[in-house]
């Protein structure tokens, strides 16, 4: 048994305390497992990993480098090029996006000994890998203030519960490359942004979760995981730096590992909170008054995606049927050209403010000025309806920053060409239920932090206003997401203060 480093000791007791915590769900059946998981340009996050020179949150620059972000990191779905670096063109400020990675981070403990790892969750990919014996990977960071800050290294031989996964496995998809059918199973993931790989061999090992119950206790669950000897890409700038959690629908996805194991159902929930934090939870089969609707699996590559059956905008209702993919690691929403026409046109025609015009680099193009002599914004609300005939309300289509010369809020949706998605910002304000035993993506209004879910109501029509902020209150840390409470008025219209619309919605998991 090998012992580990003192520096990789105090790496591991860092990241509990600033990082995660496990949480304690609700049980249903079989067990549930959950944990906090925290937004990359999260106070919490970036006291490990650092900002890359990322502007203030709450920016027009910030809005400008998520939207790059997102281009580059899902690749050919949404990047016309890819582009490493944004400039800014009020100087020769820049940000190299490349370096920003994946959205959601979760610190999860592996092996025997356990060690503990920083991994970015994806629901885009399967498998579970970890730097491990590594000839290319990532071996330190940068920490905030000049100091390095070593990563921790996975390595079967130091795990007493490793073992090799054989090419004759079931799990083992290029056992044609083995040289015998007992030989360790080789992996490649190819990740849509270019020239990004994790390339090893499988292996079982346990990881370590918290159950569920009055007295909880300690559940070492066995799983399959990628030993990742070389990474490539945006991995070596530290999109991924510590690991990658896959939570696909592939048979060798941690959520079917459970599920196979009895360990928990087939099922499990996201949860996307303010301030940067949300939580996870394996098992989660949500509750019966959730809304859902139908998961369209399509190989070769199954993905979440549901189909949209309605929209509504305002007072304006229209029959449009599309598919599109909720994707939690998109910062924002990405429709083709008809679903996309619809809501901004409607949107744009209903809205109360004046269109603003005079800033080329906003990422998106329906953009608006408040004026002066207003307290809050007033906007039309947004719905979908799903197939099944569920609503699924938008509670935060909007942006807000301040500019130069006024306060500027925008729809923050935009154009892609093949397939829409159901980004963060659409999904902030619920618990979303991915279940995969029933082939349902199910939601439910929460607030991530009680219990139980939020009791607010959800009307067709609702409105509330609060006070306009003082200037200062633009910074960060001013930064909430709005209750937005609904009131008793009819109206299709949502009216919201500035100093609550200022919500740090990026916490906003695909390659």
């Amino acid at each position: 048994m090998v012992s580990y480093s003192s520096c990789r000791i105090t790496f591991a007791g860092l990241i509990l305390l600033l990082v995660s915590s496990w949480r304690l769900d609700r049980c249903e059946g079989l067990g549930e497992f959950g944990f906090e998981f925290h937004h990359r340009f999260s106070d919490q996050v970036l006291g490990v990993l650092p900002g890359d020179g990322l502007p203030h949150r709450d920016s027009s620059k910030y809005y400008r480098v998520m939207a790059h972000r997102d281009r580059l990191i899902r690749g050919r779905r949404l990047a016309t090029q890819d582009q490493p670096l944004v400039s800014f063109a009020d100087g020769n400020e820049t940000v190299r996006v490349n370096g920003l990675g994946f959205l959601h981070y979760a610190n999860v403990t592996v092996g025997t000994p356990s060690s503990w790892f920083l991994v970015a969750l994806d629901t885009g990919s399967d498998l579970f890998w970890l730097p491990c014996d590594c000839t290319s990977c990532v071996r330190e960071l940068k920490a905030p203030g000049g100091s390095s800050l070593e990563l921790n290294i996975y390595s079967p031989n130091a795990s007493s519960t490793s073992s090799k996964v054989p090419c004759n496995s079931m799990l083992c998809k290029r056992g044609d490359r083995c040289a015998s059918p007992n030989s360790n199973c080789p992996y490649q993931i190819r990740y849509l942004s270019n020239g990004t790989s994790s390339t090893g061999v499988l292996v079982e090992d346990v990881l370590h979760l918290v159950s569920n119950e009055k007295n909880s206790k300690a559940i070492p669950a066995r799983i399959t995981l990628g030993c990742g000897q070389v990474q490539t890409g945006v991995f070596h700038d530290g999109a991924a730096p510590n690991g990658l959690f896959g939570l696909g629908l592939d048979d060798i996805s941690v959520p079917s590992v459970l599920a196979k194991d009895g360990i928990a159902a087939n099922s499990f929930s996201m949860c996307f909170g303010k301030d940067g934090a949300g939580r996870i939870s394996f098992g989660d089969k949500g509750s019966v008054d959730q809304r859902e609707t139908p998961l369209n699996i399509r190989q070769p590559h199954p993905t979440y995606n549901i189909t949209v059956a309605q929209i509504s905008v305002g007072g304006n209702t229209d029959d449009l049927e599309f598919d599109a993919v909720f994707d939690s690691g998109t910062s924002f929403t990405y429709l083709t050209d008809a679903a996309y026409a619809l809501i901004s046109e409607s949107f744009n025609s209903q809205a109360m403010d004046k269109r603003y015009q005079t800033d080329s680099k906003l990422p998106f193009e329906y953009c608006y000025a408040l004026s002066p002599s207003k307290d809050s914004i007033e906007y039309p609300a947004v719905n979908l309806t799903m197939k099944g005939g569920s609503s699924y309300h938008v509670y935060h289509p909007l942006v807000v920053f301040p500019m130069k010369d006024t306060d500027v809020y925008c729809l923050a949706i935009m154009k892609i060409e093949d397939i829409s998605i159901i980004g963060q910002n659409f999904m902030t304000g619920y618990r979303i239920i991915f279940d995969r035993e029933k082939l349902t993506l199910g939601w439910k209004e929460s607030d991530c932090y009680t219990g139980e879910t939020s009791a607010r109501t959800l009307p067709s029509n609702r409105s509330s206003s609060l006070a306009r902020p003082p200037a200062s209150s633009f910074a960060p840390e001013a930064t909430n997401i709005p209750s937005q409470r609904p009131s008793t008025s009819s109206s299709s219209y949502y009216s919201f203060s500035l100093s609550l619309s200022f919500f740090y919605f990026s916490i906003l998991a695909i390659f």
